[in-house]
């Protein structure tokens, strides 16, 4: 076999986007993966161990894109996995035609790869007019997980 039957496309540290995690460490106000999707967690209820010995965890959750409600039951000493969530400040450079964003953060670098949020109802229009064409600087914050970026927050800064 000779280098040239490989070719190496991207490079990747290789880290996941999730972590296992035993259910009955997972506390209110941390993240859990339920039904693929990543969530953060609103309350957690543990019932006794029954005669088979497991005591359950029932976990009522908020998917952290969406706002959906869900829930999930697994059993304490059971292992379920956490997503890993970044969240990171982004200012606005460009709003483009199709919502497409233009944005740089404090080192300099841009990013082109996030658009304006549909979720939840009218906020994309909210930062649209709080950028106001240029005339104000606003701040984002981008919250990333299991390969999904969104911007879930913006605060208007004053010249």
């Amino acid at each position: 076999m000779s280098d040239e039957d490989y070719a190496i496309e991207t490079t990747d540290a290789g880290a996941s986007s999730t972590i296992p995690c035993e259910a009955g460490q997972i506390k209110k106000g941390g993240y859990i993966m339920i039904k693929g999707k990543p969530c953060k967690v609103l309350s957690i209820s543990v019932s006794k161990t029954g005669k088979h010995g497991h005591a359950k965890c029932n976990f009522l959750a908020v998917d952290i894109f969406t706002g959906k409600k869900l829930e999930d039951m697994v059993p304490s000493t059971h292992g379920t996995t956490v997503p890993v969530v970044n969240k990171s400040d982004w200012e606005i450079i460009d709003i483009g035609e199709d919502d497409e964003l233009t944005l740089m953060d404090e080192g300099g670098n841009q990013k082109v790869d996030v658009n304006l949020p549909t979720i939840p109802e009218g906020f994309g229009e909210e930062i649209r007019e709080a950028w106001n064409g240029g005339e104000n600087q606003v701040m984002v914050t981008v919250q990333s997980a299991v390969g999904i970026e969104q911007i879930v927050a913006y605060k208007k800064e004053n010249n």
